[in-house]
């Protein structure tokens, strides 16, 4: 089925992070119940922070099945190549990914300095350890994401967060979408997508939907347009998203996957249990 494929390892179990800040033992427990679950399929693999790496190691047991993880590096540019060794070294773990939030005003140095980092760290860019540049909405971020696109690393883009000026308006998810499509830069998202529809929140903040965002993806690929794209990430029609979910043939479904990875959720319940008010996947 096309939504297996649309959906397959889609959410990247980002429980440790805001807002739901689980504790990491609790996080680490709850990690191995959804590896083992019937929805197993749709999960990914666990994010830690690289500043939470010796409290992971404390957690996890020793077992037949690594523990997966994707590090988020806060620990600034050069903690890249420390973290990635932690994991390394480990042999309860193996490295899923790493994440790097560019830092500072000029997003172009940044970028160029995260790039030389992760280059240092993973010898170039790897289809199995695959690394992300979180680009910053700010001013000369298209140069940012150049830098990236020429390095042959992936970019991140964060979609929500605790605050409702968090959420980026469509059109600058749009613009990244298309923006990176156009660089050949394969991408995925963090934060705030916990449903899979566009919604307003009880606070007011406007929230974009991780359906939506697979399915501006595929508009995007089909030769839509920023205001295309943009309409797709405002449509609040469940049903009429979830109908355009199940169309997709599956070799676009797998196109949009190329390109869009994943995203992080602190969540991997919520999102599950969308999916399943929708039809698009039944428990085995």
């Amino acid at each position: 089925m096309s939504t297996s494929v649309l959906l397959a390892a889609l959410i990247d179990d980002a429980a440790l992070f805001p807002p739901r800040n689980a504790p990491m033992h609790e996080a680490v427990q709850a990690h191995v119940g959804h590896r083992r679950a019937w929805y197993s399929a749709l999960v990914g693999p666990f994010l830690c922070p690289a500043s939470g790496l010796d409290e992971l190691a404390s957690q996890i047991g020793t077992g037949s099945e690594p523990f997966g993880v994707s590090v988020v590096v806060d620990t600034g540019v050069g903690g890249v190549g420390t973290a990635v060794d932690a994991v390394a070294s480990d042999d309860r773990m193996v490295l899923r990914g790493v994440e790097v939030p560019l830092r500072g005003e000029l997003a172009s140095e940044s970028a160029r300095r995260t790039v030389a980092a992760l280059d240092a760290a993973l010898g170039g860019p790897d289809d199995d350890e695959p690394a992300y540049v979180e680009i910053p909405r700010v001013p000369g971020w298209p140069d940012a994401l150049a830098a990236v696109a020429d390095s042959g690393y992936r970019a991140k883009l964060r979609t929500g967060g605790v605050t409702a000026e968090a959420f980026p308006p469509e059109d600058d998810v749009a613009a990244f979408i298309l923006a990176c499509l156009e660089l050949d830069v394969p991408f995925k998202f963090t934060a705030g997508l916990h449903h899979a529809v566009r919604h307003t929140a009880p606070d007011g903040s406007e929230q974009h939907g991780f359906l939506n965002a697979l399915l501006a993806v595929a508009v995007a690929l089909d030769g839509g347009d920023a205001a295309d794209v943009s309409r797709t990430l405002l449509d609040r029609d469940a049903a009429a998203l979830a109908g355009r979910a199940r169309a997709l043939q599956p070799g676009q479904a797998a196109r949009v996957r190329t390109w869009c990875n994943s995203y992080g959720s602190c969540s991997v319940l919520e999102p599950v249990d969308d999916l399943l008010d929708l039809g698009l996947v039944t428990k085995e």
